[in-house]
């Protein structure tokens, strides 16, 4: 299978709701990840996004839309919680509801939960609408890899599995989706993104907010142990003097060590600055890992500033060292 790469216009449009409606997969940009979109309601469609990612059929996928009304057509029961919290879309937020039957067991791992997305992205919003479907869509890599962020990092996994990129650019934000509950009489955040637990609480009143617990059954993406890994050893410190520490003993053990870190902590070479603050960090993040992966056989982190999105971060990062921190 040759895979194109188009830029998006309307012919790529067409093309892609070609595909779509034919029971395929295209990879399409987002706000925060490229995303690997089929048919929500086509169970075979929806194998072949497992297929392609060498990803676990436990592990639910989000169902994107294209504008608000979609949303009852996809899930049903909502609450008050999820009319309220439907206030941040589009943009950056996932809301799990129960699914109607329209909707594929297999894009939800059988549960009947389902998370529902509107992205920022116009680009997104336009493929969406043009297919006339809901789309199913986990991000666009193989599976337990650092997400792409751009159209080069999906080609990177999806060259040959997949028929269709659209071409969006670099994403604006760099981490997935917020993942919330709605279902109870709480707010539960099972995924930290860039919509901050202050800013569903501010909405929702104090007290009405919690956060999943790490080894919960798993009814959104991004809740595995490990994930976004790189393919060299990765640690990740909290300080900076254990992770200068690291990186030298690392290199006078004959090892090709790399640092990422936020600018004010560069003092080894080789490095790759994540910018002046938490919002750049995230941005980097998992560009940066591909590209450190390519220049050394070890990537030591520095923890993000102790802030809304740095925590948000921080998730991703220990995710990508599998557990191995140093504090």
């Amino acid at each position: 299978m040759d895979t194109k790469i188009l830029l998006p216009n309307n012919e790529t449009y067409k093309e892609a709701r070609e595909i779509i409606r034919s029971g395929g997969i295209v990879a399409f940009p987002t706000e925060t990840v490229y995303g690997l979109g089929a048919d929500a309601e086509n169970s075979e469609a929806i194998k072949k996004i497992f297929i392609a990612k060498g990803r676990p059929q436990d592990n639910p996928l989000i169902v994107h839309i294209s504008k608000k009304e979609d949303f009852f057509k996809v899930g049903k029961n909502i609450t008050n919680i999820c009319k309220a919290l439907m206030d941040f879309m589009p943009g950056p937020i996932t809301l799990i509801v129960d699914k109607n039957e329209n909707i594929s067991k297999e894009a939800t791992a059988g549960l009947d939960t389902v998370g529902i997305r509107i992205p920022e992205n116009k680009i997104a919003r336009d493929f969406i609408e043009s297919t006339g479907k809901f789309i199913a869509a986990p991000s666009a890599n193989t599976s337990s890899r650092p997400s792409p962020t751009t159209a080069k990092h999906v080609y990177e996994d999806m060259n040959g599995k997949i028929p269709l990129i659209i071409d969006g650019g670099s994403c604006d934000i760099g981490i997935e989706s917020t993942v919330v509950d709605t279902r109870g009489d709480k707010a539960r955040i099972h995924r930290p993104g860039r919509i901050t637990f202050e800013m569903i609480e501010e909405k929702l009143g104090k007290g009405n907010v919690e956060i999943a617990k790490l080894g919960e059954k798993a009814i959104s993406p991004g809740m595995k142990y490990k994930h976004y890994a790189p393919k060299c050893a990765m640690e990740l410190h909290f300080r900076k003097e254990t992770a200068l520490d690291a990186c030298n003993r690392l290199k006078n053990e004959g090892r090709r060590p790399i640092l990422i870190a936020l600018d004010k902590y560069i003092e080894f070479d080789p490095h790759i600055a994540m910018g002046k603050n938490s919002v750049d960090y995230a941005n980097r993040l998992f560009d940066s890992l591909r590209d450190a992966e390519k220049q050394s056989d070890y990537i030591i982190a520095i923890a993000p500033d102790d802030d809304e999105v740095g925590r948000s971060v921080l998730n991703r990062i220990e995710k990508s060292c599998g557990g191995n921190i140093v504090k």
